[in-house]
């Protein structure tokens, strides 16, 4: 039985993209070595850091005096990496669910952090608007998308001081005016790569404002001043980033993959709005491309484990929602075929037709 792999991360990849890793871990570039084992420092590697760092740029069209790193730790990581290089006196967070809410303790930490507006106050359900940011803020922290509420901010705002985005698990899904940011970040397990990874898009003039001693590591200077080798890097990962964004050229770049996640997103809130059994949680104007929640409705709600194991068996694999919203969630990033998506609609509804 064909699986569909609807998890919101760690999360599907492309099909070409595991087999062409899976290869190179078994031997790379006929070396006779794997990638598991050949030095960072080879010939080898350097040829796939360095394709991967030149693919990122042509893929996100990122301006000149820009730098892409690729670092351990994970985006949560830089929710005190970004404070560390940034903050001097205020930072401004628009506070959008759970990773907006742990990357704004990362910067508590350091001194005056104002949250300048919240969906707290309806489960995070939409995003806020209409907020002032404040003009002597160190800079403006977003998260684009929020995986477990199914919200996402789909423009790149204006901010009147340094915006700095947690982009995790939107980053590649729709072409981005990257000159509107200071700094993008992300864990790669979403849309790009493997566990273990994380990328950053720095803007360089930016770096090297703030009075305070930077642990090394946490200095992003460093690793920009060493290709993001300072330290053994994730190499696997990195490899694995390579080959999807090698994907993501060859099937259109990001103008082509933003049509594509517009039709998935829209083929399944389309189901749900149309269900007698079924409901969107997120605001219609915020729905998220990439994570689509949704419920049973309140007559219907006893089903819910029968749906799941229905859906299960079907081939349907990971769609259960985060235990702070509950329901189902469906992530469907870059890599999810549309074919996967109508067979979750075709499951949904034949589940309808047996119990509505």
């Amino acid at each position: 039985m064909k699986k569909h792999n609807f998890s919101a991360g760690p999360s599907i990849l492309a099909r070409e993209v595991i087999e062409k890793t899976a290869q190179a871990v078994l031997e790379i570039n006929g070396s006779g070595l794997s990638i598991l084992e050949i030095s960072h420092r080879s010939k080898d590697f350097q040829a796939v850091m360095d394709e991967a760092v030149a693919l990122f740029k042509e893929l996100l069209a990122i301006p000149e005096g820009y730098s892409v790193l690729f670092l351990g730790g994970g985006a949560s990581m830089q929710f005190c990496m970004v404070p560390f290089n940034f903050f001097e006196k205020k930072a401004a967070y628009l506070n959008t669910g759970v990773w907006a809410n742990k990357a704004m303790k990362e910067a508590k930490g350091f001194g005056e952090t104002v949250e300048v507006a919240s969906s707290k106050d309806r489960n995070y359900n939409y995003i806020p608007k209409n907020f002032v940011i404040p003009a002597d803020a160190d800079y403006f922290h977003i998260t684009t998308n929020n995986t477990i509420y199914g919200t996402e901010i789909l423009t790149d705002m204006d901010s009147p001081v340094p915006l700095i985005a947690d982009m995790s698990s939107d980053i590649f899904s729709r072409p981005m005016d990257v000159s509107k940011y200071a700094l993008i970040y992300g864990g790669a397990q979403k849309n790009l790569a493997p566990a273990g990874l994380a990328f950053v898009v720095v803007k360089d003039e930016l770096l090297g404002k703030v009075s305070r001693y930077i642990p090394t590591m946490l200095n992003y200077k460093t690793h920009i001043a060493e290709g993001s080798m300072f330290n053994t890097p994730p190499v696997l990962p990195i490899y694995s980033a390579m080959e999807t964004l090698r994907w993501l050229k060859a099937n259109g770049g990001l103008v082509e993959m933003e049509k594509k996640n517009i039709a998935k997103a829209e083929l399944l809130y389309n189901a749900i709005d149309n269900s007698k059994m079924f409901v969107g949680t997120a605001v219609k104007e915020d729905r998220s491309r990439m994570n689509i929640c949704f419920v049973m409705k309140p007559e219907f709600q006893e089903l819910e484990a029968d749906f799941q194991k229905f859906a299960q068996a079907a081939g349907m694999d990971g769609i259960k929602g985060h235990r702070s919203v509950g329901g189902f969630r469906a992530s469907i990033y870059n890599a999810m075929p549309i074919e996967s998506v109508q067979a979750l609609v075709t499951c949904m509804q034949e589940f309808e037709k047996l119990h509505a």
